[in-house]
């Protein structure tokens, strides 16, 4: 199976990293996953600082590999895989020949919208899986903002923040 899933990962959380395991999981070892990784004149919409896209590229393909070599994931990440920039919010999504994609609760309407345009296009619409979102320890999402804004880490985890009254 060929899925896709697109962001701009930075930082790498573990949100992100539930997206991406679910992608590998369903394209399965035979599959392949097409990560759309976002250019860094698309990410500047953003509303808090972005690593440039090689940082950005560098810190997924780390993951993914550390993936392979841990023992357990070894079958599961032999799917093949390759990142892709991502100039606007649907990227190749809406020319190429795949079989679904993966987004979070955040980004669902993103895709319908892409099943919409394909559909427009006389292109076959794709399954959609929805992942849950990682919830941080007071319950919220972990979300890049919130880790940039210094509330959380990239597991959730609360950023005390020592204030003197």
């Amino acid at each position: 199976m060929k899925v896709m899933v697109g962001g701009t990962f930075d930082p790498l959380h573990d949100g992100h990293k539930r997206l991406l395991t679910r992608s590998f999981e369903l394209a399965g070892p035979e599959g392949q996953v097409v990560i759309g990784l976002t250019t860094d004149s698309f990410a500047s919409r953003k509303t808090h600082p972005i690593h440039p896209f090689a940082e950005r590229e560098a810190d997924l393909e780390k993951f993914i590999t550390g993936a392979i070599s841990t023992h357990a994931l070894q079958k599961k990440y032999a799917t093949r895989w390759e990142i892709e920039p991502l100039g606007d919010r649907y990227g190749s999504a809406l020319d190429t020949d795949f079989d679904a994609i993966v987004v979070s609760e955040e980004t669902l309407p993103v895709a319908v919208e892409i099943n919409k345009l394909r559909r427009e296009r006389k292109l076959r619409k794709v399954d959609i899986h929805q992942i849950t979102c990682v919830l941080a320890e007071d319950g919220r999402w972990i979300s890049s903002t919130r880790i940039w804004r210094g509330e959380i880490d990239i597991h959730g985890h609360l950023i005390q923040t020592h204030s003197h009254v």
